[in-house]
């Protein structure tokens, strides 16, 4: 009996090491498909701010957003019975990441998006992942290996080509909003490494909640900057408000930062190449624009550059 016991246990050995890293893989499957669910949402919130430019100034428009989706986090978290109070530390930097994530990087957007053209916006966008992965090698001192330099390298490319080529139109206004979006993008690519700090020790709806709040309280003195220009909101308006609180801002984030619990921030950040291809999908559905033979091959390029930069392996340790 103690020899075959001893037997199982061989054999049983190569079948949990297996299982172990099947495990392994089906769990960053599920990050990937949660952070790319995330960036589907925000894609549309473009069409969405958009919309309800008619009724919200840029300012205004992200006070609103966080309010209603810091009302729905704390619901969530009191009917979850949730209510977690952080340790002084962690509840700094949720404090923190929300500055960032929330009230500068959509101060910045909101700003940009209305100044610049959509062109210019989704060239911008793509060089986030550039830009984040500078900051790792900057502040952590990450490596870029050649096939992440390579992916983002296409990835930007392949935008640029969807963009038109760099042609751009947007007025004399468009240099700023340009600048501001670029902005945007070192804002944004900082607040995943302070998301980072503090995701994996909390749920996301907590992570979320107190970078929510932190970023509406911020949020408040820069919407009354704009209280000239506040109106009487049409009905669709505040049905894009209410979209862009729910899914854009709550849905969104959680799941993001639920991917960054399993995916560094280079790589996170690479996948924000899909953001033009999601746009373009969405203008020929709602717009009915129709695209150009380079806007089909340029598609090709960032999809297959997010591909390998996503794909990329960390090497066996020796």
């Amino acid at each position: 009996m103690g020899t075959i016991t001893q037997e199982h246990r061989k054999t049983d050995t190569p079948k949990r090491i297996s299982g172990a890293k099947t495990g392994i893989r089906h769990a960053r499957t599920l990050y990937l498909i949660a952070a790319l669910i995330a960036i589907l949402l925000w894609s549309t919130s473009f069409v969405g701010t958009k919309i309800a430019y008619a009724s919200f100034p840029p300012l205004t428009l992200g006070a609103a957003r966080f309010a209603i989706a810091s009302v729905i986090l704390g619901g969530i978290m009191l009917l979850q019975r949730e209510f977690t109070l952080p340790a002084p530390k962690d509840l700094g930097m949720m404090a923190l990441s929300g500055l960032l994530g929330t009230t500068m990087y959509f101060a910045l957007e909101n700003i940009g998006v209305e100044m610049t053209t959509a062109s210019s916006a989704a060239l911008i966008v793509a060089s986030y992942p550039a830009i984040t992965a500078l900051l790792e090698f900057m502040f952590y001192r990450t490596k870029i290996s050649w096939m992440r330099g390579i992916g983002i390298a296409m990835a930007i490319f392949g935008v640029y080509r969807i963009s038109g080529g760099g042609g751009s139109e947007g007025g004399e206004h468009a240099l700023i909003g340009n600048l501001l979006l670029i902005a945007a993008g070192f804002v944004f690519a900082v607040y995943n490494f302070a998301t980072r700090k503090v995701v994996g020790r909390y749920s996301m709806v907590t992570v979320s909640f107190y970078q929510t709040i932190a970023g509406t309280i911020a949020f408040i003195p820069l919407a009354l900057i704009e209280k000239d220009k506040w109106q009487m909101p049409t009905t669709e308006s505040m049905w894009m408000l209410l979209y862009l609180g729910l899914f854009c801002s709550v849905a969104a984030f959680m799941l993001y930062n639920y991917g960054l619990r399993g995916l560094t921030a280079g790589t996170a950040m690479a996948l924000m190449n899909l953001v033009p291809i999601f746009g373009v999908a969405l203008s020929i559905a709602v717009l009915g624009e129709t695209l150009r033979p380079g806007d089909w091959i340029g598609g090709s390029i960032v999809i297959l550059g997010v591909i390998l930069s996503v794909r990329e392996k960390k090497k066996p340790a020796r």
